[in-house]
C-alpha cells in the first residue's frame, strides 16, 4: 500500500496549513488497526488537503494514489472517509479557476480513474455508493465513466446504491464527450420515471432536471409521493445526499424555482410522521423567506399546525407566524391560546411553544404578550437568545428566537407597563451586556421612555454604567433634561468617550458647542466615520462650518460614508443638489431586487428631503410591489428587513408627493 510514499518530497509540497511533511504519517494512521485513531487521522487529512476548498493543493495531487489505495483495502476502517475526500477534491477541481488547480492534479486524476472505476465492483455497498458519487461529481468526460456506471446499474441490487448510480449517470451524461452511451443513459433515466420504487423515480427526476428544468413541475405528483413515502429514509444511506426527510425535502425543493407554492402546499398536507410535518414547515419557511406571494396560500396551513401534537411543529408554525408579523395579525387569537404551552424543543436552549407564540404576538404589537414578557424581564428562565444573532440569507430559514431586548424593541406602544420592570433591572444589573441592551431599548423607544430618566441619572454617576445611560438619555431627548449638568461634566473629562457625553448633552437640551468641539476633534484625529457623520447631521445648521469636508466625503469610496455625508451636508446647508444624486445612487439597485443595509438609512434620508427627492421616488415607485423579499439576513431578521425597506420606500413616495 505504501510503495512510493517515502519517495515523495512531502516537505516540498503544500497543503492548507503549510508544509505537507505531516501527510505520510497521517495516511499511515488512516490505515491503522485502531478505528478511532483512523477516524481522527482521516478528519485531519481532509482538513489539511481540502479544508474549505477554493483550491487543489500540491499535497492533494501527491496523496491521491495513496488515498485511493486506502479506499480499496478492505481492512482499512476509514475507507468511506477516504472516498469522501476524493469526491470533495474532484468536485472542487471542476469548479475552480485553472490558477487554483495544482499542475499535477490532472495527471494524478487520470492515473487514478481506473482504480476508482474498479471500486464500483467492491463487495461493500457503501464503497460502491461512494465510488459512484465520485464518478458523478468529477470532471472526467462521460465517455470514460458511463460504461462502468451502466454496467454496474444493470447488476446492482442494493437500492441505496442504485439511487447513487442514477444520480451519477445523470451527472456524467452531461459531461461531453459522452460517447456512444450518452443516448442510452437518457433512455434509461426516462424509463425510470415510471419505476416501481418511489425513490428511484425521485432520483430520475433529480438526474434529468439539469437537462430539462421543467420536468419537476410536470412530475410534481411523482415528487410529492416520493418525498412523503417512508422509503425516503433510504437517502440516508447514500453517499451524496446522506439525509432523511428534512434534507430530502430541502434538496428536492431546490428543483422548483420561483414563488409557486405548489410543492410546499403538497408537503404541508397532513401526514402521520412528525418529521414529515416538520420538514414541510421548513419548506414553508424557505419559500416565505424569499417571496411574498405564497403568504396567502400558506398562511391557513401554518395556522392549522398550531394545534399539531408535536411541540416542534407547533413551535415552527408559531415562529413562522412571528416572521410574517403584521401579515399574520388576523390569527393573533390562535397564537394567544399557545402562550401557556410549556412544551419545549429538543434544542440546547429548550425554547418553548409559548415563547414562540409570545414572540409572534409581540411582532403583531398585541398586548397579550405583555404578562409573559414581564415575567421574562423579571428573570424567569427563557429560551430567548441572550445576544443578537445574525444569519445570512441563503434560501434556508433558520428557526430561532430573537434576544429579549429585540422583542422589547417592537413594543414601544406598551412602554408604560414594561418600564417599571426595566427600571428595576437597570438598578440591579451587574451584567454590562444586559445593561447596554436595556439602555438601547430605552433609546429606541425615545420620549415614551421618559419614566426611566430618574434611574438613568443614577447610572450616569457611575463610571461603569454612565455610557449606557448616556445613550439612553440621548434617545429619550428633552425629557432627560435633568441630566444636562452631569453630561456636560462628563464631556469635559478626559477619556475616549467624551464625544458621547457631549452628544447626549446636546440631545437633552444642552448647547451645541461641546458636541461640535468633540465631534470636530474626531474629525481631526480619525477622519469622518458614518457614526460621527450621523451625529453631525443631528446638529443641523450648527455643522455648516464643515460643509466643504462633508461635500468632499460624498465621493468617498465607502458607501456608508457617502450616504451619511450627504445627509449631514443637507442637514447643515439644505443642499439637495449634492445630496439627492448621492442618496439615489445608493438605493438604485433596489429596482433590480438587490438590497444592502446601507439602503435603509439612505431611504430614510431621502424621505426627509420631500419633493426634492422625486427623482429617486420615480425610480423606486414599483419596489413595494416586488414579490421577492429585500433582505441580506436570514431568519426572522430578513422578514423585518424586508418590511422596513418597503415601508421606507412607501414613506419616500408619500413625502415626495407620489404614491406607491
Amino acid at each position: 500500500m505504501w510503495v512510493g510514499l517515502d519517495a515523495v518530497d512531502w516537505a516540498g509540497l503544500k497543503h492548507n496549513y503549510g508544509s505537507a511533511e505531516d501527510v505520510p504519517g497521517l495516511l499511515r494512521r488512516c490505515g491503522g488497526p485502531d478505528p478511532d485513531d483512523a477516524d481522527d487521522a482521516s478528519s485531519e487529512v481532509l482538513n489539511l488537503l481540502f479544508h474549505q476548498g477554493g483550491w487543489v493543493c500540491s499535497a492533494a495531487s501527491a496523496a491521491l494514489p495513496f488515498v485511493l489505495r486506502l479506499a480499496a483495502t478492505p481492512q482499512v476502517p476509514s475507507r468511506c472517509a477516504m472516498l469522501e475526500l476524493v469526491a470533495m477534491l474532484a468536485a472542487e477541481a471542476g469548479r475552480i479557476e485553472a490558477r487554483f488547480l495544482d499542475s499535477g492534479w490532472v495527471a494524478a486524476w487520470d492515473q487514478a480513474l481506473p482504480e476508482l472505476l474498479g471500486l464500483l465492483d467492491d463487495p461493500e455497498p457503501e464503497i460502491r455508493r461512494a465510488a459512484a458519487d465520485v464518478l458523478g461529481v468529477c470532471g472526467s468526460p462521460g465517455e470514460l465513466v458511463l460504461p462502468g456506471l451502466l454496467r454496474c446499474w444493470e447488476v446492482e441490487e442494493d437500492l441505496a446504491t442504485r439511487l447513487e448510480l442514477v444520480l451519477s449517470l445523470g451527472q456524467a451524461a452531461l459531461r461531453a464527450p459522452v460517447g456512444a452511451q450518452g443516448v442510452e443513459v437518457f433512455d434509461v433515466l426516462h424509463r425510470l420515471l415510471d419505476a416501481p420504487q418511489a425513490q428511484i423515480r425521485l432520483a430520475a427526476v433529480h438526474a434529468l432536471t439539469p437537462n430539462d428544468p421543467g420536468l419537476p413541475a410536470r412530475r410534481l405528483s411523482l415528487i410529492l409521493e416520493a418525498v412523503r413515502d417512508p422509503t425516503v429514509e433510504l437517502w440516508r444511506h447514500t453517499s451524496s445526499v446522506q439525509t432523511g426527510v428534512l434534507g430530502v425535502h430541502s434538496w428536492t425543493a431546490g428543483l422548483i424555482t420561483g414563488p409557486a407554492p405548489t410543492f410546499t402546499l403538497g408537503v404541508l398536507a397532513d401526514h402521520h410522521d412528525d418529521d414529515q410535518r416538520i420538514g414541510a414547515l421548513a419548506q414553508a419557511g424557505r419559500l416565505l423567506s424569499q417571496w411574498h406571494s405564497p403568504t396567502a396560500a400558506l398562511l391557513p396551513r401554518l395556522v392549522a399546525r398550531l394545534d399539531d401534537p408535536a411541540p416542534e411543529v407547533r413551535f415552527r408554525a408559531a415562529e413562522l407566524l412571528a416572521c410574517l408579523g403584521p401579515a399574520a395579525a388576523a390569527h393573533a387569537d390562535e397564537l394567544a391560546t399557545l402562550l401557556s404551552d410549556t412544551a419545549a424543543r429538543t434544542t440546547r436552549k429548550r425554547e418553548t411553544v409559548g415563547e414562540a407564540a409570545l414572540w409572534a404576538l409581540a411582532r403583531m404589537n398585541d398586548p397579550r404578550c405583555l404578562p409573559g414578557l414581564i415575567e421574562l424581564i423579571a428573570g424567569t428562565r427563557s429560551g430567548f437568545a441572550s445576544a443578537s444573532a445574525h444569519y445570512p440569507a441563503t434560501g434556508l430559514h433558520p428557526v430561532t428566537l430573537p434576544a429579549l431586548h429585540e422583542v422589547l424593541g417592537y413594543l414601544q406602544d406598551h412602554a408604560e407597563p414594561l418600564l417599571p420592570l426595566i427600571c428595576d433591572q437597570l438598578d440591579s444589573a451587574t451584567d454590562d451586556h444586559l445593561l447596554n441592551r436595556l439602555c438601547d431599548v430605552l433609546a429606541d423607544w425615545g420620549p415614551v421612555a421618559k419614566a426611566a430618566v430618574p434611574r438613568l441619572l443614577g447610572l450616569l454617576e457611575d463610571d461603569r454604567t454612565w455610557m449606557a445611560a448616556a445613550k439612553a438619555l440621548a434617545g429619550i431627548g428633552l425629557a432627560g433634561n435633568g441630566a444636562r449638568d452631569l453630561l456636560l461634566s462628563r464631556s469635559r473629562a478626559t477619556g475616549p468617550h467624551t464625544a458621547l457625553a457631549a452628544w447626549a448633552y446636546w440631545r437633552v437640551g444642552g448647547e451645541p458647542g461641546p458636541a461640535l468641539e468633540e465631534l470636530g476633534r474626531s474629525v481631526e484625529e480619525r477622519g469622518f466615520r458614518h457614526p460621527v457623520l450621523l451625529k453631525l447631521a443631528g446638529l443641523g445648521s450648527h455643522v455648516a462650518p464643515y460643509a466643504d469636508q462633508l461635500r468632499a466625503l460624498t465621493a468617498d469610496t465607502d458607501p456608508w460614508t457617502r450616504v451619511e455625508a450627504a445627509h449631514a451636508l443637507w442637514a447643515a446647508t439644505s443642499d439637495t443638489e449634492t445630496a439627492v444624486p448621492v442618496l439615489t445612487t445608493a438605493v438604485l439597485d433596489l429596482t433590480k431586487g438587490n438590497y444592502l443595509p446601507v439602503m435603509l438609512p439612505a431611504l430614510d434620508h431621502l424621505a426627509k428631503l420631500g419633493q426634492a427627492a422625486q427623482p429617486a421616488a420615480h425610480l423606486l415607485r414599483d419596489v413595494p410591489a416586488r414579490d421577492q423579499r429585500l433582505c441580506t439576513n436570514g431568519g426572522w431578521r430578513g422578514f423585518v428587513q424586508d418590511e422596513n425597506v418597503r415601508n421606507a420606500v412607501s414613506e419616500l413616495l408619500s413625502a415626495s408627493g407620489l404614491s406607491a
